[in-house]
């Protein structure tokens, strides 16, 4: 008759071998360059939290039961390396470039936003009208203007509406990532977060760039010009390099994600990160301040 301790020792087996099996079927969707699943080995060591900037295929690697798990940086994982590298906001011309992902992501094709944008006004606010409320951020227009003239574009051609946000962290992680129209955010969705709108530009306001509580941020791969239309919310700190595009300030809904985050995640991908249990659905997005 098999002890309890038999018994746990089985259960530990077989967890594994499941870790390892989900591993192997990332690995055969997601033989590209990608930020936030399996470790590329940088580590960023902050107030004594290890978060480990790691390759995003849906889920992260995962880690030994006995070891601590390390949070993986949120990433967008529709585009890996984009065939041409954007270029930044040419201020003579006023002008943003985008161009084609061309790495196989699934998407929702919008169009390319307009090439021409305008630096006034300095701010502009989106409201992400969400099934528990509204989350409102200050858009930072004047030091992120490709990246705002983008998620203008995203909302105007209702990209976002019905789409659900896939993968929330941890108090010692503590983000929520959406922008990925095509997530199930169930638990189930293998393919969660290679989903974008088949373009991808240039990382902005990268200077001094810092990841405290109220930061929205875009997510992307390792690769420089990856950046597509996931983003991440952030409800404490976290020490990631600035390598993520920091293009605004949440004024309002902290409190949502908060309730979100304590109620947890469905599916805990080995790293304590998974699909919120609360689901968080974008009904509609909005941006005013239009210059």
């Amino acid at each position: 008759m098999a002890t309890g301790k038999d018994r746990q020792k089985q259960l530990a087996r077989e967890h594994h071998e499941r870790q390892l099996q989900r591993r192997l079927e990332r690995e055969q969707r997601n033989k590209r360059t990608a930020i936030i699943g399996s470790t590329v080995g940088v580590v960023v060591v902050v107030g004594g939290i290890v978060a480990a900037v790691a390759l995003l295929g849906g889920g992260d690697e995962p880690t030994d039961a006995a070891a601590s798990p390390a949070a993986s940086a949120p990433q967008d994982t529709a585009s890996a390396a984009p065939a041409a590298q954007p270029k930044p906001y040419d201020a003579a011309t006023g002008t943003c470039e985008y161009v084609a992902d061309t790495t196989g992501g699934a998407t929702k094709d919008v169009g390319m936003p307009p090439a021409k944008v305008k630096l006034k006004p300095a701010t502009k606010t989106m409201t992400l009208d969400t099934n528990l409320g509204d989350i409102v951020v200050e858009l930072d227009n004047a030091k992120a203007p490709c990246t705002v003239n983008s998620l203008q574009h995203l909302a105007d051609k209702k990209f976002y509406d019905g789409s659900k946000c896939h993968r929330l962290g941890n108090d010692k992680f503590p983000m929520l990532q959406c922008g990925d129209p095509t997530a199930k955010a169930d638990g189930k969705g293998a393919a969660d977060g290679s989903g974008g709108p088949g373009y991808v530009m240039v990382e902005e306001n990268l200077k001094g760039a810092a990841y405290k509580r109220g930061v929205m941020a875009m997510a992307k791969t390792p690769a420089p010009g990856s950046t597509g239309s996931q983003f991440f919310l952030v409800y404490g700190d976290i020490g990631l390099t600035p390598d993520y595009t920091p293009v605004g300030t949440i004024t309002k809904g902290l409190d949502i994600l908060d309730k979100v985050n304590k109620a947890g995640v469905i599916g805990d991908s080995g790293d304590g990160t998974g699909a919120p249990k609360e689901t968080v659905e974008i009904k509609d997005v909005t941006i005013s301040g239009k210059s």
